[in-house]
């Protein structure tokens, strides 16, 4: 909300005797008081400001007080905030000024950021939602995104290696759109399309909003076709200058660990004389919990975050520096974490012209070795009572596996990374409704591995560099990469209001994005000693032998856009929108360079109408619907064209060896984008004086022209498939959000989110005239026993559907029956693939839901959250493979000697293991107290908070986590690993000077 204070003080110039008429000087005053809303609650960062003098102001507290000195002549203040209408309030000599700010129920004025610029949130015609920084996650998080984790409506964002510190989670929004395009949501930051997350700390960020149908995310054509997340950092306001400080240290522990058979148990079942496998099983003597070697107890991670901002209405700053020390639950696997942010604005010209930099960087050190779900899967396959040390000091090891803790101890693999962003901003408005801006920036990423392996490590003992044994003479490995992207975009808007009644926008503009990357990779062995590790890389003999490995490559692509946005306003009932997008990507073919994204929306705001002013209790009743299409440029570059590859190395007459050269893909210069056309229907409303609110949306899209591998004839063409657009792909969903306050009494507020929605997916059609496919596969199981494709898709079925075997029972001596076609229960050996399998459920949670509490008492809060999953299998590929008896003598779960006791017959994958998957979880519970400093000038706010993270999980599900991979083809998948699932606990501080 922006405010016009445009009055200014001054006296009358001209003879003695006007000195008569001057007015009386008002003499400084120091002002306190409290802002309310409505209902009396308080309402932190409302902005307090003189009025006629800008640069004297302030900012309310979380309890919502404020002190200011007025200067001499002070006369009025101005009191406001976002979604409240500004009120101008008289001094009149008092120190004391409590406010009631009334909810700006008319138009509800958040501001909403959409593509290329903002909108009341009245304006939106499109499925945009918005999620500020006060409704946050609270608590460590390790990634941005986990702020808004079960926040978003249709947005799935699922941590699939739980709290690595060294992974990111997986993001789908409104499902599935691509078999091998992009699947994940556009991140833009600040106005710079994909920015990158590393360079977001979580108080430096104001606010997410996702366009999620195509109407809104037409504006930015190939890449919209997943979605786009707009994500805002804070910068600064005019006020006094503020220090804020915050910080936070977390301590995680298991949830949950796999129940496997420990030395006691292990040798009381050597002895069973119905074990198969006694004569296989040998005591070591020892009793060893690898699982537990591999977890760091003491964990502690810690985090610090000082800001400082300040200015006034023609010049603000905002600065911030961090500390981010991630100390995971497993060994050898941190990341730590250091840098800043710096963002300046300032206004000149006569307000005519507006200048913006922002500067963002990110250090970081990163340990790679652990935190491996293979460590795991290792540790727990291995023998109890196997020692991890032998007599002499040795790791004990044995066959061809490797002992996972003197893997992470005699071997090395770090990471040096460097993420710096900077972007600037030019707008000039010459005119009244006419702006013009210029963007650009760049973001440039580096990264440093070393990897280094001893002499003394097992894969010096059995591992091998092309092809030749390395021989206990160590290895070593560098590589080095980078990549930068440039973008240039510039803009012109045109805003006006004709006869009061109409509201007229318009933008166009022009968008230029240049990507490269490059690395660079050198491996050697052949080391004396370990004495230089990687940093000698020529010390190692295997380099004049010819074996030593090098690599290097680079590719970039381009994006240029035109694109263009009309909106139109009729007395804020009749909205519409109309986009049109026309871009060019070099990753296409010479045919289909360009392409043209349209999107066209209307609202109407029905309880602007006349016949609407008797219904009291609505305050907003808008309905929307939308068209858009999108495009998926997301997949590798130079498919289209034709590439030349290496081969091997011939012995050329003269004696010398030459390298050989071929075509590794055939061109195709007809290659384009996918294409996804989606409609939208949505409803917004506000009811009984805005204390509940939400919005329901039905949406149906289609994405076509999909992009794959396709067999092909030889000749005519020299490789045997073809990188090219075939195929249709169905979504459909509702999704549904509501906000409320239950209840409001004087000293007590509860308050509550809901936000649900459902999905559904459908492959139509992955086959043409020319190119045929029967079928995909997706999710190999892999491992001992070659068990095939978990998941298979077929034309007019549903994505994520497990395909195979259906479970008909035992025989008496344990042997697998299963069903035929016909319903014969036979054995294994008997079940004719593909002819007798069947579809035996689907990966893809149906419904999804959240639901936030949030209890206020005087000083005190209060946050239960809870999230949920619904309608959907997991495949236990822990209880296939460990489960089983036959894995003997590696380790096994307990369940392969009691529930599964039965079954004494190789590893099979079928329905057997599939299980329910819906969960409700209490993600998150955190309780606060907010310190009231009322004559404490010094400091501004206190915080104090405690958080707990998944500590309850309902579920039938029998394995560690249900909340598994649910995005992407191969969803609903749990896989041999056993990386930890954790809680975590979390004590924090915020502090404002």
């Amino acid at each position: 909300m922006s405010l016009s204070l445009g009055v200014t003080a001054h006296a009358e110039v001209g003879s003695a005797d006007k000195t008569l008429h001057r007015k009386a000087v008002v003499p400084p005053i120091t002002v306190k008081g409290l802002v309310v809303d409505e209902l009396g609650k308080p309402i932190p960062g409302a902005t307090v400001l003189v009025k006629g003098n800008t640069g004297v102001g302030t900012a309310t507290d979380v309890n919502g007080t404020y002190t200011l000195t007025a200067p001499e002549g002070a006369t009025t203040l101005v009191i406001s905030s976002i979604g409240f209408t500004a009120q101008e309030v008289p001094i009149d000599g008092r120190t004391t000024i409590n406010v009631t700010l009334a909810t700006d129920s008319k138009s509800l004025k958040e501001v909403v950021v959409v593509g290329y610029g903002t909108q009341r949130r009245a304006e939106v015609t499109s499925a945009v939602a918005s999620v500020k920084a006060e409704d946050f996650n609270q608590g460590g998080t390790r990634n941005a995104l986990d702020l808004i984790q079960g926040k978003v409506a249709g947005l799935s964002v699922t941590r699939t290696e739980g709290n690595n510190p060294n992974s990111s989670p997986a993001i789908q929004l409104r499902g599935i759109v691509s078999v091998n395009g992009s699947l994940a949501p556009l991140i833009v930051i600040d106005g710079i399309p994909g920015g990158n997350l590393d360079l977001l700390q979580q108080d430096d960020i104001e606010s997410f909003d996702v366009l999620k149908d195509g109407s809104a995310a037409a504006i930015y054509g190939t890449r919209g076709n997943a979605g786009v997340i707009l994500i805002t950092t804070k910068k600064g306001k005019a006020g006094p200058a503020r220090f804020d400080y915050s910080t936070y240290v977390q301590h995680e522990s298991v949830a949950k660990r796999p129940r496997f058979l420990n030395a006691e148990e292990w040798r009381v079942y050597r002895e069973d004389p119905s074990n198969p496998k006694a004569g296989q099983m040998q005591d070591l003597g020892a009793s060893t919990d690898f699982y537990n070697a591999l977890l760091n107890k003491n964990n502690l991670s810690q985090y610090h975050n000082f800001a400082l901002s300040g200015g006034n209405a023609t010049s603000n700053y905002r600065a911030s520096v961090y500390y981010n020390g991630a100390d995971p639950i497993t060994i050898r696997n941190w990341r730590r974490q250091y840098g800043g942010r710096v963002s300046f604005n300032q206004t000149g010209l006569n307000d005519m012209l507006t200048a913006q930099l922002d500067v963002a960087t990110n250090f970081s050190k990163a340990n790679l070795l652990g935190g491996n779900s293979g460590d795991f899967e290792n540790a727990l396959g291995r023998n109890p009572t196997q020692p991890i040390f032998n007599p002499d000091g040795t790791y004990y090891e044995e066959g061809s596996t490797t002992n996972p803790l003197g893997r992470l101890n005699q071997e090395s693999l770090k990471r040096d990374q460097n993420t710096t962003s900077a972007n600037g901003r030019l707008a000039l408005e010459p005119i009244k409704g006419l702006r013009a801006t210029a963007f650009g920036s760049v973001i440039r990423d580096t990264q440093n591995d070393n990897e280094y392996r001893e002499a003394g490590s097992r894969f010096s003992q059995i591992g091998t560099l092309n092809g030749t044994p390395v021989r206990g003479t160590a290895y070593a490995r560098k590589r080095n990469y980078l990549s930068s992207s440039y973008t240039f975009e510039s803009t012109l808007e045109y805003n006006r209001e004709i006869h009061q009644d109409h509201t007229i926008r318009g933008l166009v503009g022009y968008s230029y994005q240049y990507n490269v990357a490059e690395s660079f990779e050198a491996g050697n062995s052949g080391f004396l000693n370990d004495a230089f590790q990687e940093n000698n890389l020529g010390a190692g003999n295997f380099l004049p032998l010819g074996k030593a490995s090098l690599g290097s490559g680079k590719e970039d692509n381009t994006l240029i856009a035109f694109f263009g946005r009309l909106n139109y306003s009729y007395k804020d009932k009749y909205l519409a929108q109309f986009i049109l997008r026309h871009e060019g990507s070099s990753r296409f073919g010479a045919n289909n360079k360009y392409g043209n994204f349209p999107a066209v929306s209307v609202g109407w705001a029905i309880s602007q109408e006349n016949f609407m002013r008797d219904v009291s209790f609505v305050n907003l009743l808008k309905l929307r619907a939308g068209y858009g299409v999108t495009g998926n440029q997301g997949i590798p570059n130079y498919q289209s064209l034709v590439r030349l590859g290496t081969g091997n190395f011939y012995l050329n007459d003269d004696g010398v060896w030459r390298q050989t050269y071929g075509p590794t893909n055939n061109p195709n210069p007809n290659l384009r984008w996918e294409r996804k056309a989606e409609y939208n229907a949505g409803i917004d409303f506000a009811l009984f004086d805005n204390r509940l609110t939400g919005a329901v949306d039905a949406y149906y899209r289609r994405t076509s022209d999909l992009l794959g591998n396709f067999n092909t004839q030889l000749p005519p063409f020299v490789q045997s498939t073809l990188f090219t657009n075939v195929g249709v792909i169905d979504n459909k969903g509702l999704e549904l959000t509501l906000s409320g306050t239950v209840m409001q009494k004087k000293d007590f507020r509860w308050s509550m989110d809901l936000v649900g929605s459902t999905q559904s997916n459908k492959l139509v059609s992955f086959s043409d005239e020319v190119f045929k496919t029967t079928f995909l596969t997706f999710g190999d199981i892999g491992g001992f026993g070659a068990l095939g494709p978990a998941i298979r898709t077929i034309e007019g079925g549903p994505l994520g559907s497990f395909y195979g075997k259906r479970y008909a029972g035992l025989t008496e001596d344990g042997k697998w029956l299963f069903y035929k076609a016909n319903g014969d229960a036979v054995p294994a050996s008997q079940i004719v693939p593909n002819d007798d399998y069947a579809y035996i459920g689907n990966g893809v949670p149906k419904y999804y839901a959240s639901w936030n509490n949030r209890f206020q008492y005087k000083n005190w809060d209060l946050t239960l959250f809870f999230r949920g999953k619904f309608k959907y299998d997991i495949l236990n590929l822990q209880q296939v493979f460990f489960g089983n008896k036959v894995y003997l003598p590696n380790n096994v779960l307990k369940d392969a000697i009691t529930r599964n006791n039965n079954i004494d017959d190789a590893l099979q994958y079928s329905d057997y293991y599939l299980e329910p998957g819906g969960f409700v979880k209490l993600d998150n519970v955190t309780l606060g107290y907010n310190f009231k400093f009322v004559n404490t000038p010094a400091i501004r706010n206190l915080r104090l908070y405690l958080t707990g993270r998944n500590l309850l999980t309902f579920t039938k599900y029998q394995g560690l986590d249900p909340e598994v991979n649910d995005t992407g083809l191969a969803p609903g998948i749990d896989g041999r690993g056993f990386y930890p699932r954790t809680r975590s606990f979390t004590a924090g501080l915020i502090v404002g000077f």
